[in-house]
């Protein structure tokens, strides 16, 4: 697919990183008019981290380093007003309801495919380009575009992008879908640019180092409220440091001991506790999702999927159902561990998204 040329006009999201500066290379061989964009989120300082963190000046430059030497126009877009109601503050809010949220789902949908689409739109690009490691393929035989995975197991990102609509695949490219990390990293040291052996980061891009309890105070000006933790029957154990600094299935840092290991199996929003329980508490065998998009078409009766209900976890098999009012019931084969709502649950058909939604209730 590398030696295809085509003719038309693609916005590229160039972070700073090794992927979208290939992803850029990639399309400015096969003929395309490539203009460069990096977007502005945040400033690190207005969330408190270091200028070392994603989305700071450096990788600004970074991505116009690349841009010079593909001799391809770049951009800064802000849309740091966007980033802060889409997905800064909805991973606030859903921890304050005592939910574990994806922010980048979020930032996929509502700033990468719904704002700089929207944009690239505007100013009439054919495309818009990014380095993630998935598919877009269509299927003649189902006339619609079908959402795949990448090439390189270890790097697929199709999770995140379960929310895209038939519209945005069709005006959407990503280069990288049929490439191993290891070549991308060859090509991008063939080309000389200065980002090639760039480490990646793990983190949430506004949360480096995974302190998410103390951003959530930061933001809100407020302390976590402390309360009770207690059993399954309510009773209660001892008194935690509030619910934010909790997550379904954590045993480390309750700061309680028990004569046996004891996990978080829940959070209760009405009442401020924190439930506790035994490795067998974590296991349920269905759940709900809500804000459900389907890749396929919506199906008429229950199908058999393959489910992940978190980015680094292996597939299992299931039975979606769905209901009247659009919501889908997954019900597994055998019993999953800390299903927690606010993360996304991904239904996969083969090698193929189905789609997906947000886990609304664990049943």
């Amino acid at each position: 697919m590398i030696g295809k040329t085509m003719t038309a006009k693609a916005m590229i999201a160039m972070s700073g990183g090794v992927d979208s500066s290939v992803a850029a290379y990639l399309m400015k061989i096969r003929g395309c008019e490539c203009t460069g964009v990096t977007m502005k989120l945040f400033s690190n300082e207005a969330v408190g981290v270091e200028d070392s963190a994603c989305c700071s000046l450096k990788d600004a430059d970074d991505a116009r380093s690349v841009a010079w030497r593909l001799e391809i126009p770049h951009y800064v877009f802000n849309f740091s007003g966007d980033f802060e109601r889409q997905v800064i503050r909805r991973f606030v809010e859903a921890y304050g309801r005592g939910d574990t949220p994806n922010p980048c789902v979020d930032c996929n949908r509502y700033i990468k495919f719904e704002r700089l689409f929207a944009r690239a739109r505007l100013l009439e690009y054919d495309f818009i380009v990014t380095g993630h490691y998935a598919r877009i393929e269509w299927d003649g035989e189902e006339g619609r575009f079908a959402l795949k995975k990448a090439l390189d197991a270890s790097k697929d990102q199709s999770y995140f992008l379960y929310s895209l609509t038939q519209e945005q695949m069709a005006h959407t490219l990503f280069p990288l879908g049929g490439l191993r990390k290891t070549e991308v990293r060859e090509i991008a040291r063939e080309q000389g640019f200065l980002n090639a052996q760039k480490r990646e980061s793990q983190d949430i891009c506004f949360v480096p180092g995974g302190g998410y309890a103390d951003f959530i105070e930061r933001y809100t000006g407020e302390k976590a409220r402390p309360g009770d933790f207690t059993d399954r029957a309510g009773r209660v154990l001892g008194r935690h440091k509030g619910r934010i600094r909790y997550t379904v299935g954590q045993r480390k840092g309750l700061g309680i001991a028990f004569p046996r290991p004891m996990y978080v199996c829940g959070k209760n929003s009405a009442d401020g506790t924190v439930t506790l329980g035994g490795e067998e508490d974590l296991y349920s065998r269905a759940l709900l999702a809500g804000d459900f998009n389907w890749i396929v078409r919506p199906p008429e009766a229950p199908i058999r999927v393959a489910a992940r209900t978190r980015y680094r976890q292996a597939e299992r098999p299931a039975t979606a159902e769905r209901l009247e009012d659009g919501s889908v019931r997954v019900e597994f084969d055998e019993p999953q561990r800390a299903v927690a709502t606010g993360q996304a649950v991904v239904l996969y058909d083969a090698d193929g998204i189905a789609g997906g939604g947000t886990i609304i209730r664990v049943l």
